[in-house]
């Protein structure tokens, strides 16, 4: 499995994925995923220039923000050299009445997915990322104001939720697995629960072929607060089928649309990268 990803990545991927999967699989230095998430940060601190590949400008953006946070906590660096820049761009990027929004309009400036468009009106903050940039300074023992005022505005938003959306979901349930009030997350979660579970948008049953999202999408590592939500059974044939669903290249595809054919290799070379941390994390992969 690993010699056909290696394989698929070194043909298709960019480079950041290829220095991923180098330290996450064969023992690589992380110094080098350092130096090329650089080039993807700006002077202001935010991220942008295509991380998020459909986010094509150079433009800070707050999902590219919540990206390079996840690859930072991935080699254990969210403590390191870029913390201050990211916390001086969140306190900038926060909205007015908190919270972070989930894309700007400079983002029409350059290239960019149709559904990224920021629409008409104020721009608010969202739970999408705001509560997915929190969960990854909890989860890294971050201090800061920012993540303070936020992590409230976070829980309004979140014990007031009464419908969820899929990507919003993938957030909500990072910060809920991360937040210190084990209490009050526990409460939520058991809340959330019968919503979660009805959505016509996520897959319980492993064997259905529809695409879209499927629980291992929301709850990846084992041992987490929001595994609750699932069945054993449910997690089980889920890695079954992540299993199965290795391509003949060697590589996994997103189930999502393709709008510009370059993202197509950047998206897949990091679903495959996912997808094998996944296997790796509940005990389907051994690597180095």
């Amino acid at each position: 499995m690993l010699s056909r990803a290696r394989s698929f990545l070194s043909v298709n991927a960019r480079l950041l994925e290829r220095l991923r999967f180098a330290h996450l699989f064969e023992r690589g230095p992380k110094e080098p995923i350092l130096l090329a998430l650089q080039a993807y940060q700006n002077p202001d601190g935010g991220y942008g220039h295509a991380l998020e590949p459909d986010l094509r400008g150079p433009e800070s953006e707050p999902i590219p923000v919540w990206t390079a946070l996840g690859l930072l906590d991935e080699i254990g660096e969210v403590r390191g050299p870029a913390l201050d820049r990211i916390l001086r761009w969140l306190e900038s990027a926060e909205a007015r009445g908190g919270g972070i929004p989930f894309v700007f309009p400079t983002a029409r400036r350059s290239p960019h997915a149709p559904w990224w468009d920021t629409g008409s009106g104020r721009i608010a903050g969202a739970l999408n990322p705001t509560a997915g940039i929190a969960a990854y300074l909890y989860r890294n023992k971050v201090r800061s104001d920012w993540l303070d005022r936020n992590a409230k505005w976070c829980w309004d938003r979140i014990e007031r939720l009464e419908k969820v959306s899929p990507y919003e979901l993938r957030v909500v349930l990072a910060f809920l697995d991360e937040a210190p009030d084990r209490a009050r997350a526990s409460r939520t979660l058991g809340r959330l629960q019968p919503l979660v579970r009805s959505s016509d948008e996520i897959t319980l049953d492993a064997q259905r072929t529809s695409e879209g999202f499927r629980p291992l999408d929301f709850s990846p590592e084992p041992g987490t607060a929001s595994r609750s939500l699932w069945t054993p059974g449910e997690v089980e044939g889920n890695l079954d089928r992540i299993a199965a669903s290795q391509g003949r290249e060697g590589g996994w595809s997103v189930s999502f649309p393709i709008w510009t054919p370059v993202t197509r290799f950047e998206w897949d070379g990091v679903q495959t990268v996912e997808m094998l941390k996944v296997l790796r994390a509940n005990g389907r992969l051994r690597s180095k």
